[in-house]
């Protein structure tokens, strides 16, 4: 698999970071994820957009612009050939001369092959459990994930699939994915303040609003558990709906209709964006 290093695209068995970057000296970096089919890269815009803001907020000034960096993606999907795949761009904090203050941020993209979560996974849903956590910077795609991967243990021991976060009673966000309920008057409702802004989360959103009242604010726990469902949105999860939190169901503990309606919107929209970038390459 060849992978794209500060300016070079060499096999991914040879290429290598220096010990003396932030990212590995303090963890301080930031990414980007999304998915490709057929050489093309869904809601590359606004994945790029996002990027630049995360490195923006963690004052990381890449060397390279967005069509620099389109550029290079061109390439490395014609180098690897993958037909589905997930691209990760990481910006790092560069080498540093103390193992604090930040040098200059090296960039690197990978690909690999990916499957999407299936219809059969959306259809069985998902068992959450909360915890209180607020991510550092929590509006930047930052690298550190050291909470989500301590959380492991606790989750497999609730034999849940994924945990929440919250602060001070407010609902935040999953560790990879954003949060949604529908209340009971079919109001579609995510947090406004202290989330990572998904792209998923945002087609959703306008989908949603074209048939149902939205609103983006904040949300309790008790506000979470009496919804009449949940789901949650992310890159590679689409949709899920979240049937049970902290081991008592949400709603009737089925699949909402709500839920169904928008995640085959949200198919239909993605099929549409490949169709018509597909069309335009030809």
């Amino acid at each position: 698999m060849v992978v794209f290093i500060n300016g070079q695209f060499v096999d991914e068995k040879e290429a290598s970071l220096g010990i003396a970057d932030l990212s590995i000296q303090r963890g301080y970096g930031i990414f980007d994820f999304f998915r490709t089919r057929k050489n093309i890269a869904l809601f590359i815009d606004d994945y790029l957009d996002r990027f630049f803001s995360s490195a923006h907020l963690l004052h990381l000034q890449p060397a390279y612009d967005k069509k620099a960096i389109k550029n290079f993606l061109a390439e490395i999907m014609r180098r690897n050939g993958i037909e589905t795949s997930g691209i990760k761009l990481i910006l790092t904090g560069g080498y540093s001369t103390d193992g604090f203050e930040p040098g200059n941020p090296n960039l690197i993209i990978t690909q690999q092959a990916l499957e999407v979560s299936s219809k059969e996974k959306f259809e069985k849903g998902i068992k959450i459990i909360l915890h209180e956590y607020l991510r550092d910077v929590p509006t930047a795609k930052s690298i550190n994930y050291l909470m989500a991967v301590y959380l492991r243990d606790k989750i497999l021991a609730h034999k849940a699939d994924d945990v929440l976060y919250y602060k001070d009673d407010k609902v935040l966000e999953f560790p990879r994915s954003n949060v949604f309920i529908v209340t009971k008057d079919k109001t579609i409702v995510t947090p406004a303040e202290n989330v990572l802004q998904g792209i998923t989360r945002k087609k959703v959103l306008e989908l949603a609003g074209r048939k149902y009242k939205t609103e983006t604010r904040s949300i309790t726990t008790s506000e979470l558990r009496d919804s009449a469902e949940v789901f949650l949105t992310s890159t590679t999860k689409r949709l899920l709906p979240v049937l049970e939190v902290d081991g008592k169901p949400i709603g009737n503990g089925e699949v909402g209709e709500i839920t169904r309606g928008l995640y085959n919107s949200f198919v239909e929209l993605e099929d549409e964006y490949f169709r018509m970038n597909e069309a335009k390459s030809n």
